[in-house]
C-alpha cells in the first residue's frame, strides 16, 4: 500500500519521463497487495508458498510481452509517446523491467477471482476433449490465425490475441505439462472465468494508471477506434481475455522445464477446483 501510495502520484504528476521509474515500484505494490489479500482469504499465497516461484513470474515475464511486442511491429495497434529521446539500451533495459510485472499482476489478480464463492457452482456443459486431435487441430488454427495476422494485419490484428493460446497449449499437451485441456475435459470453465476476471481487473488499472503516465502508449486500432475507456477503445478491453489464456500457456511451457513446483496459476486451479473436491455444480435452468 505504501508503494502505490507514494508511486502513483509521482506516476501521474511529476514533470519529465517519470513513468519509467515508476511504474515497476507501482506494480509492484499492486502485486504485493493482491497477494496478501489472496493470502488473507486463502491462507496461501504466490509468496507465501515459494519465494523462488514468485520471483520466477517476474522473469518470465519480460520475454512473453517482448513476444507481443514483436507482433504488433507488424500489427501496429498500440503506440508509445515519450521514449523518442531513449537510445536502444536504454529503451529495451527500462521497458523490460516494466513488462516484468505483466504475469505476476495478472496471475495474482486471477487467484484472488478464484478465492470468492460465486465462482464455485459455476457449471458451463461444454467438453473440449483432451486428445492428439485436438492439439492437432488447435495447432493448425493457430497457425492460420498467425499467417493471416502477419500477411493481413489490417483485419486479422484480433488474431494476435488467440493464435498464441492455440499454438502453445497443444505443445503443453503433448510435453505432459498440465493446463487449462485438463479442467476443459471435465467441463470445467471456472478456471478460464477466473483468468478473465483477473485479467480484466489487471488490465482496467494498466489503463488507469497509463492515462496520466509519462511515457505511455497509445492505440491505434483499426475499426473499434471508439468510445475509449482511458486510452483503450471499449472493444479493446475483449482482447484482454483470451490474451490471459496466452499467458496460462506460455507460462507452463517454460515452467515445465525449470520444473518449478507451486508456482503459476494453474497449480492455484487444481489445489481450489479439484485437490479440494469442489466440483462444479450445475445450476437450475
Amino acid at each position: 500500500m505504501v508503494l502505490v501510495a507514494v508511486f502513483w502520484p509521482m506516476n501521474w504528476f511529476l514533470p519529465g519521463t517519470r513513468s519509467m521509474y515508476a511504474f515497476f515500484p507501482l506494480w509492484l505494490g499492486y502485486i504485493l497487495i493482491v497477494d496478501g489479500m489472496v493470502f488473507l482469504r486463502s491462507n496461501t499465497s504466490q509468496i507465501n508458498r515459494n519465494v523462488r516461484g514468485f520471483v520466477f513470474l517476474f522473469c518470465t515475464s519480460a520475454p512473453f510481452w517482448w513476444l507481443f511486442e514483436i507482433l504488433n511491429r507488424r500489427v501496429q495497434n498500440w503506440h508509445y509517446l515519450g521514449v523518442e529521446n531513449l537510445n536502444t539500451i536504454e529503451y529495451f533495459l527500462m521497458a523490460t523491467i516494466n513488462f516484468s510485472v505483466v504475469i505476476p499482476a495478472v496471475f495474482e489478480s486471477s487467484e484472488l477471482a478464484s478465492t470468492f464463492k460465486w465462482v464455485k457452482p459455476i457449471f458451463i456443459n461444454i467438453r473440449i476433449q483432451k486428445s492428439g486431435r485436438t492439439a492437432v487441430l488447435s495447432l493448425l488454427t493457430g497457425i492460420v490465425m498467425l499467417t493471416v495476422l502477419l500477411i493481413w494485419p489490417k483485419y486479422f490484428f484480433p488474431f494476435m490475441w488467440l493464435s498464441i493460446y492455440f499454438i502453445v497449449e497443444p505443445v503443453n499437451f503433448w510435453l505432459g505439462t498440465s493446463g487449462l485441456y485438463d479442467f476443459l475435459e471435465k467441463k470445467d470453465w471456472r478456471p478460464v472465468l477466473c483468468l478473465f476476471v483477473g485479467v480484466l481487473v489487471t488490465g482496467f488499472f494498466w489503463e488507469c494508471w497509463n492515462y496520466y503516465s509519462y511515457p505511455k502508449w497509445i492505440y491505434t486500432v483499426p475499426y473499434v477506434n471508439f468510445a475509449k475507456i482511458f486510452e483503450m477503445p471499449a472493444p479493446g478491453y475483449l482482447g484482454y481475455l483470451p490474451f490471459s489464456l496466452e499467458l496460462c500457456a506460455l507460462f507452463q511451457f517454460i515452467n515445465g522445464f525449470s520444473r518449478i513446483k507451486n508456482t503459476g496459476i494453474i497449480p492455484v486451479f487444481e489445489r481450489v477446483f479439484t485437490e479440494s473436491g469442489q466440483e462444479p455444480v450445475k445450476l437450475e435452468q
